[in-house]
């Protein structure tokens, strides 16, 4: 796996959802690498005052970009972007919040990162994309939220944009500022059985499904984003696989 830290000295990274579990540990992670990091944060969110200076004295920059394809394809030429994270999703929750009605998973988990990959799309320099998806991921998926996830991957694989696609299963931790206890219990449960299949012999079955923290995904996505891998990758160690 590639060392960012010696192939990337240059890199320049715009970090969308830097406010959630993943984009925070992405953001700490590379500004401790040294790496120049715009962290986004939609404007008006609630959680900007909370986060955004804990960003910039880690040394990242805030940035408050409208979700618009013009305005996002400007601040990526500006800010000479050459790596995009994009770590957004929502939670019905964080929806209600927000004032967000209707399919969110299409409004936010589709809508926000086509926007993303269009504005991309557009420069001339284009940045790799890295995207955020999920073990399930595809169009055809039976919850809302996988269908949007796989919408989002055809999008991306049509763009012509350098990618990486990363497909984790839970993500939790206790460090998690959000409680969801059924998602908590459900990697217990989970990992238990998975620990029991690795013993029987089902290794690659355990690294696929088995959770993994925001700080260890922090690290592999960046591992993977900034060295010179491409394509899609599964599982709580990110393997590639050939689909």
């Amino acid at each position: 796996m590639s060392n960012p830290s010696t192939e990337s000295s240059d890199a320049i990274v715009f970090v969308a959802g830097s406010t959630g579990y993943v984009g925070q540990a992405v953001v700490e992670e590379l500004c401790a690498l040294g790496i120049r990091t715009i962290a986004h944060i939609r404007p008006g969110s609630s959680r900007l005052k909370l986060l955004a200076p804990a960003m910039q004295e880690q040394g990242a920059v805030v940035d408050t970009t409208a979700w618009d394809v013009d305005a996002l394809t400007e601040t990526l030429l500006r800010e000479a972007v050459t790596h995009v994270f994009c770590l957004i999703g929502t939670t019905r929750k964080q929806a209600s919040a927000e004032g967000i009605s209707g399919d969110i998973y299409e409004r936010v988990d589709l809508g926000l990162t086509s926007m993303l990959i269009a504005a991309a799309a557009k420069q001339e320099a284009q940045p790799r994309f890295v995207y955020l998806s999920s073990i399930g991921a595809k169009p055809s998926a039976g919850s809302k939220y996988l269908q949007a996830r796989g919408k989002v991957e055809a999008t991306l694989k049509e763009s012509g944009l350098a990618h990486i696609i990363a497909r984790p299963s839970f993500i939790t931790g206790p460090d998690r500022d959000e409680s969801r206890p059924a998602e908590r219990i459900g990697a217990v449960v989970a990992d238990g059985a998975l620990s029991l299949a690795g013993l029987l012999g089902g290794g690659a079955l355990k690294r696929k499904y088995q959770s993994t923290s925001a700080k260890a995904l922090a690290k592999r996505l960046i591992n993977h984003g900034l060295g010179k891998d491409s394509g899609i990758f599964e599982g709580s160690d990110l393997s590639r696989t050939t689909e």
